[in-house]
């Protein structure tokens, strides 16, 4: 009687423990279609960064624990929250008509895709960006080197970290 008590109760209490439990990540796409999946989330992301100045869609796009690096501005992010928040500010300042606007470009050949068995992918390639102050003419203004540690969650792709580096001046 007591070994059956005590089986109930151990699947009594592990019931709602189970049931808590985070639901597994999908699983990783191979070869091509983990290249293609990443090559979209990373036009989405950045589309919505550069030119769509919407907080919250980039927030549910970053992993919270969240870092950048950057080789002419140091540690950019220590975490999601405070990366958010001072790209909110940046959209504000972006809605005066005379504000300096950016675009970002991935250069066509330069992406790599890597996996990274039980977590995501490593993404490595160039960029190209461009500037444009109110509705003028977009320059291109500089180039860049990146790799980006992107985590598959079961709600989707996710930004971990990125490192941005070998910045240059557009010849």
């Amino acid at each position: 009687m007591r070994l059956a008590f005590a089986a109930l109760a151990v699947a009594v209490l592990a019931g709602p423990a189970a049931a808590q439990s985070p639901p597994a990540a999908p699983a990783l796409p191979q070869g091509a279609a983990l290249t293609e999946a990443i090559r979209a989330r990373d036009a989405e992301f950045f589309a919505v960064f550069f030119t769509g100045c919407d907080p919250a869609k980039v927030e549910g796009m970053l992993t919270p624990d969240f870092e950048m690096f950057h080789d002419k501005g140091g540690v950019i992010a220590d975490g999601a929250a405070g990366f958010v928040a001072d790209y909110a500010r940046s959209c504000e300042a972006k809605k005066a008509p005379d504000a300096w606007r950016s675009r970002r470009e991935l250069v066509a050949g330069s992406l790599k895709v890597e996996p990274i068995p039980g977590y995501g992918a490593f993404e490595e390639g160039d960029h190209l960006f461009y500037e444009r102050r109110g509705d003028g003419p977009e320059k291109l203004v500089g180039k860049a080197h990146f790799v980006q540690v992107w985590r598959l969650s079961p709600d989707g792709w996710r930004l971990a970290r990125v490192f941005s580096y070998s910045h240059e001046a557009a010849e």
